[in-house]
């Protein structure tokens, strides 16, 4: 639900930068749509034909994906246009991804329409919305909270707040939050905060009367063609805010478009532009702007400055939307990574220099680009469809003994396309299907509830070891789960590409009974 810090100067539009405005001025980009009509798809074009040598996008790839957890898709966009996208299976264009922390971005919009609206404004103190929440002592540090320190996460807390507020005793987040000490002065130092983001989301809110994804739907998800956005809700029925927000790829790449061109999709001004400037800016500092990091170059309003005079949105496990205003480019980013920071490099070090004003011709490496895009996928298990260990074991049901994980039994079933992994808990029996040659398509609980769709690849990766590569393809999330018989017994370790704790399971014991 968090990342780390960012922040560099204000934008400076380049040479390059000036002839995509005025291609875009002249057509390049989708042509508007009326209003209620449904915005035409984004134009796809060669990436020399906006001056983007493929030599450089297929560098960036070959960086990322040696990241530990992987990427999941990108879409890069140069004056409007889609130089280069791609999905590893089983992740896919039509499939939503989890934005974790990317989702206060969106949040940070829907404030700048209530105070264009004017339903708030950023000088409103925080306990002004809430009166009837507020703890019977309010500290002089909390009744100086105004709407400006949510947005810069600079609350005044000396830790992030989120832990805390999600425990209130009555599922009430916003008297959790208000009941929390803060302990300096608001606007005196830069705290991480995700619940500064989730007080956002209450203030829109309660001034709207709507929840932070129907105050959007009309005056940012429609017009850019973002459709079937979804959010978690805290248990008042309060968008998160702070995380939560799950939509597609190319929505990633349209919100970016629409802040690079200050506010605008197709000639229309859909997020006021007084917004964008503020936002995007540095507002407060969170480090040292000469150091590598781009999370130590200043914080705007629920955005992050990034070196190279970019700003971006981002989430947990490397989800980005990266605006380049100097290079007219938008990068947007799903990924399952504990390196985030590996993925902007890999943007800054091989796909800036590729990026130039003149029109390159196609060549080879154009060609090859288009061979790598079309064969995108996860890394599979390495191994074989079958092995002599199978006959053996498929079917049998092995019993684990009292474990923290409630697991009770563990049986596979190996056929001649498939393994289905059936695991008896204490609150029922999940079964996960792993294909030999291609994905099998599933749901799993494993994620709790609502089922979380899945899809499974799986080999003998020894003569008597199974492993099957279970992916949550609408999260950053992967579960490797390896399977090593003896003839009475089998041990289970799973493990994780990524997590907010540990990501490996101690190895489980299952004997035959």
């Amino acid at each position: 639900m968090s990342n780390q810090p960012t922040d560099p100067s204000r934008r400076i539009f380049l040479k390059s930068a000036a002839i995509g405005v005025a291609a875009c001025a002249a057509g390049e980009m989708a042509e508007a749509a009326p209003p209620g009509a449904r915005p035409a798809p984004l134009r796809r074009v060669q990436p020399e034909a906006v001056g983007i040598d493929s030599a450089a996008i297929a560098a960036f790839l070959a960086a990322v994906e040696a990241q530990p957890g992987g990427i999941h898709s990108f879409m890069l966009l140069r004056h409007g246009r889609v130089a280069a996208e791609g999905w590893w299976a089983p992740y896919a264009a039509n499939y939503p991804h989890m934005l974790f922390s990317l989702s206060k971005s969106f949040t940070s919009t829907a404030v700048g329409f209530a105070v264009s609206e004017g339903l708030v404004n950023v000088e409103d103190t925080v306990v002004s919305f809430f009166p009837e929440k507020l703890p019977a002592k309010v500290g002089d540090n909390l009744a100086a909270m105004r709407v400006k320190h949510l947005l810069t996460m600079s609350t005044g807390h000396d830790v992030d707040a989120t832990g805390p507020t999600r425990a209130n005793s009555e599922g009430d987040w916003v008297k959790g939050f208000l009941a929390l000490p803060v302990e300096h002065p608001p606007g005196s130092k830069f705290v991480y905060n995700s619940a500064a983001t989730y007080m956002l989301s209450a203030i829109v809110q309660k001034r709207s009367g709507k929840r932070v994804l129907d105050y959007l739907t009309p005056r940012l998800f429609a017009p850019l063609g973002i459709e079937g956005p979804t959010w978690e809700t805290c248990p008042k029925g309060i968008d998160t805010g702070g995380w939560g927000l799950s939509v597609k790829t190319e929505d990633i790449a349209r919100f970016g478009q629409c802040y690079l061109h200050n506010g605008q999709w197709n000639g229309r001004q859909i997020v006021p532009k007084e917004w964008v400037e503020a936002a995007t800016h540095r507002q407060v500092s969170n480090g040292d702007p000469a150091n590598a990091s781009d999370w130590s170059q200043g914080y705007g309003y629920q955005f992050w400055r990034c070196r190279h005079d970019a700003y971006r949105g981002d989430g947990a496990f490397g989800q980005f939307c990266v605006v380049m205003p100097a290079l007219d480019a938008v990068l947007a980013v799903t990924s399952g990574t504990g390196d985030m920071q590996a993925i902007l490099n890999a943007a800054w070090d091989h796909l800036l220099p590729g990026i130039q004003s003149e029109v390159s011709t196609a060549g080879e490496a154009s060609k090859t680009l288009r061979q790598k895009l079309a064969h995108l996928a996860l890394p599979m298990p390495n191994g074989q469809p079958t092995s002599a260990r199978a006959a053996l074991v498929s079917g049998k049901t092995f019993h684990f003994a009292a474990n923290d994980f409630k697991l009770q039994t563990i049986r596979l079933n190996f056929t001649a396309d498939r393994c289905t992994l059936s695991l008896q808990t204490e609150n029922g029996l999940q079964k996960q299907e792993y294909g030999n040659t291609s994905w099998i398509k599933g749901e799993s609980t494993l994620e709790g509830t609502p089922s979380t769709r899945t899809a499974g690849r799986g080999a003998w990766t020894a003569d008597d070891t199974y492993t099957g590569l279970l992916c949550f393809y609408e999260t950053p999330f992967t579960q490797t789960a390896t399977c090593t018989f003896t003839p009475d017994q089998v041990t289970l370790t799973l493990h994780r590409n990524v997590g907010f704790g540990p990501t490996d399971q101690p190895p489980l014991i299952a004997k035959l009974t």
